[in-house]
């Protein structure tokens, strides 16, 4: 006879690195946006950085012959093959003026988020100390805290022009730091370096033997005259340097999910034997049409740019009506605003302009804990929807206060 089985609740707990996660905001936006939809409300998101446009013809007309083609149907390269990889480094010679071996100095990857946490991954020991600006994209925090590191917070600051101030690194932190990681163009602040700040960031990493960490996505994201600098421009930096580049925001590839991260052949290596160990390459077929992207005329991602452009100026416009403080940055597609002083905190403040208007924004607070005064704006929506944004926000009172 089969022994019964005694009924009782089973609790398996997840490890602690999971436990002690922060929070996605993101998921937690989609979940509302989400409720929303389903209340029948017109919903309006200018939260998440998505770019709205569709990709480029020439690209998917690339793709579209490539998937058709048996060749392309089995694993990838786990590398890149090396056409894209030729391409990205005739890419930034052009663009940067920066030499690239295409045969060591480059890894693809299966979007540029993947690559910052696996780069953490490859570097950080437990309580290993990583310096990371406070706002951050968040994956330049996650990947430290999931390699079981600890990040050290400097607080980007407006009047600084959201440049980090090294002075405010104890020399202490920077003697055990292990990894720094900056992103100019920022996101979320939009704020751009200047080659001094460079400069010192890169003999900052030198004397102390840090790796440094430079998160480009949005080098081609900028207006006017403006051309942000690689961090390879800079003297001294293949020592400590790697850089990471992203299809997304330059060729509308959101949903391809296709960068690359270039530095000398000992960082690329560690790289890629963590990819390798957990993930694989980048389909084959997403390859081609990043080699497409990269070859083609740049007027097609002047297009782009110009249309970020337009709104850029019509959203500066409109915040400014309404009494807030929302300078027109030379680069990125965000604008980074203070909460009204009403408000005890980001996340309030964007349930309340969701719960009035049906827009979505971002809360300061997904992108750090010293963040929660400000909210992100993204303009990845046609002029049309922008304008009806404004519209709700004079109806609904949305001013600063």
């Amino acid at each position: 006879m089969e022994k019964s089985i005694t009924k009782q609740s089973f609790k398996i707990e997840p490890a602690k690195r999971i436990l002690n996660m922060p929070e996605y905001i993101f998921a937690q936006l989609a979940a509302l946006k989400q409720e929303a939809i389903e209340k029948g409300i017109d919903i309006i998101d200018i939260s998440i950085g998505n770019p709205d446009g569709a990709t480029p013809k020439p690209v998917v007309n690339v793709a579209l012959k490539a998937i058709k083609d048996p060749i392309n149907h089995g694993y990838p390269n786990f590398q890149g093959k090396i056409e894209l990889r030729k391409a990205i480094s005739k890419w930034m010679k052009k663009r940067y003026n920066v030499e690239i071996d295409p045969i060591n100095e480059v890894q693809t990857l299966i979007g540029e988020k993947e690559g910052l946490a696996n780069v953490a991954l490859a570097y950080t020991n437990p309580n290993d100390i990583n310096i990371i600006p406070d706002p951050y994209y968040p994956v330049l925090c996650r990947g430290t805290l999931i390699a079981g590191g600890k990040p050290y917070f400097v607080k980007l600051k407006e009047e600084n022009k959201f440049l980090i101030d090294l002075t405010e690194i104890p020399s202490d932190i920077a003697k055990k730091a292990k990894m720094f990681f900056i992103n100019y163009p920022n996101n979320p602040t939009g704020a751009i370096a200047p080659r001094e700040f460079l400069e010192d960031v890169v003999e900052f990493c030198r004397n102390y033997n840090i790796l440094l960490i430079s998160d480009l996505a949005y080098g081609e994201v900028c207006f006017g005259s403006y051309r942000p600098y690689s961090i390879f421009n800079i003297k001294g930096a293949k020592d400590i340097a790697m850089e990471f580049h992203s299809f997304t925001k330059t060729f509308n590839m959101a949903g391809w999910r296709s960068g690359f991260a270039i530095g000398k052949k000992e960082f690329i290596q560690n790289l890629y034997k963590m990819k390798s160990n957990v993930d694989y390459g980048t389909s084959t077929i997403v390859q081609d049409a990043c080699i497409k992207a990269l070859t083609m005329p740049i007027r097609y991602v002047k297009e782009i740019m110009d249309k970020y452009d337009k709104r850029r100026n019509y959203v500066a416009q409109e915040f400014n009506k309404l009494g807030f403080y929302a300078p027109r940055s030379e680069a990125t597609m965000y604008f980074w605003i203070k909460i009204p002083s009403n408000f005890s905190g980001s996340m309030e403040f964007c349930r309340y302009v969701l719960d009035e208007t049906g827009v979505i924004i971002t809360p300061g607070c997904a992108f750090g804990q010293m963040s929660d005064d400000h909210f992100r704006v993204s303009i990845v929506q046609p002029m049309e929807r922008l304008e009806e944004v404004f519209k709700r926000f004079r109806e609904a009172n949305i001013i600063y206060k």
